[in-house]
């Protein structure tokens, strides 16, 4: 069977990583067509935020992100479908811009300014991956800009803890 190198193929499933089961992202890589465990941790959150933050960079540089995601499940190894799993994943905040200049700005003020809207702007993007929401479209990045820029830091704060509560695994 010939296979057309224009083409690209999905790369095989991820190895099961060693040792004890434990949160362990696998990344491919594509030039040498292997997997390589890129975050690893006893905890889900901390796998999980390093999976958003990894997927933004390398989606940035134009590149196809493939990543498995391998836990523990009743004490043994589990691959769960990253999109899919319940983290929150804050995502680098992108400033929204400076604010327009209405001739009253302060020194200072416009920093201030950038700096919260930086900080809404993690807010938000923590509770979207609270909810399982971490790697979004360009339309999604529009829609969060337009949050940050239109809504208070308390209101998003709701958002967020609504967004966290939507994703939560039952108990």
């Amino acid at each position: 069977m010939q296979t057309d190198p224009d083409r690209p193929t999905r790369p095989s499933r991820s190895p099961r990583p060693p040792g004890e089961p434990r949160w362990v992202a696998m990344f491919h890589d594509p030039a040498s067509d292997s997997w390589r465990p890129a975050a690893q941790s006893p905890d889900r959150t901390p796998v999980l935020y390093a999976i958003g933050e990894m997927t933004q960079a390398v989606r940035a540089r134009g590149d196809e992100v493939t990543v498995d995601l391998w836990g523990p499940r009743d004490g043994a190894w589990e691959r769960f479908d990253p999109s899919t799993a319940v983290a929150p994943a804050a995502s680098a905040p992108q400033a929204a811009g400076p604010p327009p200049d209405d001739g009253t700005a302060r020194p200072g003020h416009a920093r201030h300014t950038e700096r919260m809207a930086d900080r809404r702007h993690q807010v938000l993007m923590a509770g979207l991956s609270k909810a399982g929401l971490f790697d979004l479209a360009p339309d999604d990045e529009a829609a969060v800009r337009t949050l940050v820029d239109r809504v208070d830091e308390a209101t998003l704060r709701r958002v967020a803890h609504w967004l966290a509560r939507s994703g939560a695994p039952v108990e």
